[in-house]
């Protein structure tokens, strides 16, 4: 039983290893010389104004959790594709189902203005 598991543990250590490796040597190998500029954040070429703890509107966080639904909707779709054959109507009316649940559920949202980006 373990000598089937004994490949993946080998994989784990050496990755383990290797990132170890990555760490303490680019720590120990590189350059230190810090300044005020070097310190400072860089954003697309423009000085940061003001402080990093700046509020974020719902609306942002909203449609962030409405992309990763209608994300994970698809990931469902791949494999039901992919035996959509072996699953005949059933699976058809399966997925239609699954698919009108979500698409009332995106009316939904659409009719509370959640898409709307002011």
């Amino acid at each position: 039983m373990i000598n089937s598991y004994l490949p993946v543990l080998v994989i784990l250590l050496v990755s383990v290893f290797i990132g170890l490796a990555i760490i303490i040597l680019s720590t120990l190998l590189s350059r230190m010389n810090p300044t005020p500029v070097k310190l400072m954040p860089y954003e697309c070429g423009m000085d940061p104004i003001g402080g990093a703890r700046r509020r974020f509107s719902v609306r942002f966080f909203i449609m962030g959790m409405l992309f990763i639904i209608f994300d994970i909707e698809l990931i469902f779709l791949f494999p039901w594709a992919k035996i959509f054959d072996k699953l005949r109507f059933f699976g058809f009316v399966e997925m239609l189902v699954f698919v009108l649940v979500l698409l009332i559920g995106l009316v939904y949202v659409w009719k509370k203005g959640a898409l709307e980006w002011e």
